[in-house]
């Protein structure tokens, strides 16, 4: 039987607000409404924070010059952009803002090119640049001969989305939201024009306001509060990871003139020394919101698509391809803020560029919702959060003096990212209750071997920290365990 919560006081102060989803978007807008009073719970079907859209994209914070002037993407992009740097500095999450580069491989091309820093200069972007083929050539020495142009935008970044998730949720919960992982929201109570209570697969909660920022499932959200939107296609990008490879091949993101379905595939850096090619961009039907695997077909397609911008990309260097989905609605822009039921907000349709707009987002939305509420401003709040020592990113004698305090520190389990025990307890301790909570949180299994050599210490870890047997720790959530039972 479902329980059922009541909201702790009545006036500004009680105020209580579900944020469905605990992507990027929804952690974020989760932790700017803990800068106001009133009571904050992130709901998320998953079993971690950041495990849906959020897991599997391109990581890139985009400049805006690929958006529409008049839309909420370009808006949001250009303001996003500008306070990223902050935002990661303050969660304490990679960021570097590498640059980027479209390039024009024909003649044809060069008109795309002036069009996209007409429609950038439009929006704010700064330091878009018109550069020559032979100028490019000498800046990128790997990039296809046959370039006749780029736009150059110093403004792009890299970054890691489930990173930034997760550190916003902890941010969140320490300034006293409430997070349920592993819960589902299944149906919305309004009555009067407004919502009044969000209920789950293990419990209802009285609320004051929603926030639909359930990624995928966001027109389900909605219609289960009674609105109609133009719907949601999974679009599905198929990625290829290579790692050790040449500096030169990582120093900024490259791009090709893009067309009408998409950004087209990217050769882009990894924040953690990798290089990712891709995504491909398949439409699926509404049924298959679950399709994240991938093709032969997707995988040549991104591959081939690549090799345009970089010829002689080291392929032998490719250590996993997986797929991510996207959503994609059907009037190509996000969907967000108040809408016709009282009390429920939109923090949908979060196609890319959504994680370059997340932290502009959240600031507004949660400014209209507190304007709406009637909320006053959190005395306590803090914007800082500490993330997990790395202890491979210390000087050698900060690393010793790391040990010193916690000999788990000098035990490595991890050895392709060096990822030590004492990090890997850490990051249980913050919540992780899976051999991929550990791995997004610690990088653990993210290698060279993609976990061949650590996999099973992590398990046990697991196992030792939180006091289950090891059939009991699943990769994922229920069902996923790597082990059944003991053979000696």
């Amino acid at each position: 039987m479902a329980r059922k919560h009541k909201t702790k006081a009545n006036g500004v102060a009680g105020a209580s607000i579900v944020v469905v989803g605990a992507g990027v978007v929804g952690s974020l807008v989760a932790r700017e409404l803990t800068r106001y009073e009133g009571e904050v719970r992130i709901v998320e079907r998953e079993p971690d924070v950041g495990w849906g859209v959020t897991k599997a994209n391109s990581a890139i914070v985009h400049a805006g010059f690929h958006e529409r002037p008049g839309t909420c993407s370009a808006r949001f992009c250009v303001e996003g952009n500008a306070v990223f740097a902050d935002v990661c500095r303050d969660l304490e999450v990679p960021f570097g803002r590498t640059g980027a580069y479209v390039l024009a491989l024909a003649e044809g091309e060069r008109a795309v090119l002036e069009e996209l820093r007409g429609r950038g200069e439009e929006l704010g972007v700064p330091g878009l640049a018109l550069l020559d083929g032979g100028e490019v050539r000498k800046r990128l020495p790997d990039v296809n001969p046959e370039v006749v142009a780029a736009l150059w935008a110093p403004s792009v970044g890299i970054t890691e989305p489930w990173a930034l998730a997760v550190a916003a949720a902890e941010n969140a919960v320490a300034n006293g939201a409430i997070l349920h992982v592993g819960e589902e929201v299944t149906g919305l109570t309004v009555h009067g024009g407004r919502v009044r209570a969000v209920r789950t697969d293990q419990a209802t909660y009285d609320v004051d306001a929603v926030v639909n920022a359930a990624g995928l499932a966001a027109d389900r959200i909605a219609a289960l509060a009674g609105i109609t939107v133009p719907g949601l296609t999974p679009r599905r990008g198929e990625y290829l990871l290579l790692v050790d490879v040449p500096p030169s091949l990582r120093e900024a993101v490259l791009f090709p003139v893009p067309t009408a379905h998409s950004k087209g595939i990217l050769v882009v850096p990894t924040v953690d020394g990798g290089l990712l090619l891709g995504p491909t961009a398949a439409d699926l039907p509404p049924t298959q919101r679950e399709a994240t695997e991938t093709t032969v077909e997707g995988l040549a397609f991104a591959l081939n698509g690549a090799r345009r911008l970089v010829p002689d990309l080291p392929v032998g260097k490719v250590v996993k391809v997986f797929a991510g989905l996207r959503p994609e609605p059907a009037d190509g822009d996000f969907w967000l803020g108040e809408t016709d039921i009282r009390g429920f907000y939109q923090a949908a349709g979060m196609r890319s560029p959504g994680l370059t707009a997340a932290p502009a987002i959240a600031r507004w939305l949660a400014g209209e919702i507190a304007a709406d509420l009637g909320l006053a401003p959190r005395p306590s709040f803090s914007p800082l959060r500490l993330a997990l020592p790395r202890a491979a990113d210390l000087p050698p004698a900060e690393w010793n003096a790391l040990i010193a305090r916690d000999p788990r520190y000098g035990r490595i389990v991890c050895r392709c990212n060096r990822v030590t025990e004492g990090e890997i307890a850490a990051a249980i301790g913050r919540g992780a209750r899976t051999v991929d909570g550990v791995k997004f949180r610690t990088r653990a299994g993210f290698g060279r071997c993609q976990g061949g050599t650590c996999t099973d210490r992590i398990l046990a870890l697991l196992a030792r920290e939180t006091g289950r047997d090891p059939e009991e720790v699943p990769v994922q959530g229920p069902g996923s365990a790597l082990v059944v039972g003991r053979v000696r």
